[in-house]
């Protein structure tokens, strides 16, 4: 690997919980997945809710909408439940990778024009620029989807280093 860069981050879990956690990404009932599902629940909620205070005054034949409205509320409920376990599982998976990164006394990646190597405590996942599908880079991180995904924040790293690795990402992965 002629003509490696190196870069060692600085891991400060806070960091990463900055970008991770931003814009109620972590929130159970008003994260990106949850939210409208959320709104829609209480929206059919109030409307059942509602219903039910006038059953009284529905006739026989509108009585039906009292059960149509308790499907729906019902299946709304489903969804926003297996939304929230969505977000719930992906929380744990986060606060889990971010316990090791707390824990790491190596955090480097090593690429040249061939390669990208990033090393945690001496597990070491080695890829191909090909193998990245996607990335995105804007002023607070720099993010890899493909055969393993990467978030790396600009602030555990030097402004060069962060310019360096921007300049590889945006060279060797093709969109």
């Amino acid at each position: 690997m002629n003509g490696d860069k190196v870069i060692k981050l600085n891991v400060s879990r806070k960091d990463f919980e900055e970008i991770y956690f931003s814009g109620n990404q972590g929130s159970l009932f008003f994260s990106q997945t949850t939210k409208g599902k959320t709104v829609t629940t209480a929206v059919v909620g109030l409307i059942l809710l509602i219903l039910f205070f006038f059953k009284d005054d529905l006739s026989k034949e509108k009585f039906g909408i009292l059960y149509f409205v308790s499907f729906l509320f019902l299946l709304c409920t489903v969804y926003l439940s297996l939304s929230i376990n969505k977000v719930s599982r992906w929380k744990k998976e986060v606060n889990r990778y971010l316990k090791s990164l707390e824990d790491a006394e190596i955090y480097e990646i090593r690429f040249n024009s061939e390669i990208f190597n990033v090393n945690l405590n001496h597990q070491e996942e080695l890829s191909k620029w090909e193998d990245f599908k996607d990335f995105e880079v804007n002023d607070e991180f720099i993010s890899l989807e493909g055969k393993f995904n990467y978030m790396f924040p600009k602030k555990s790293m030097s402004k060069a280093d962060y310019e360096i690795l921007k300049q590889a990402v945006k060279k060797n992965i093709k969109q």
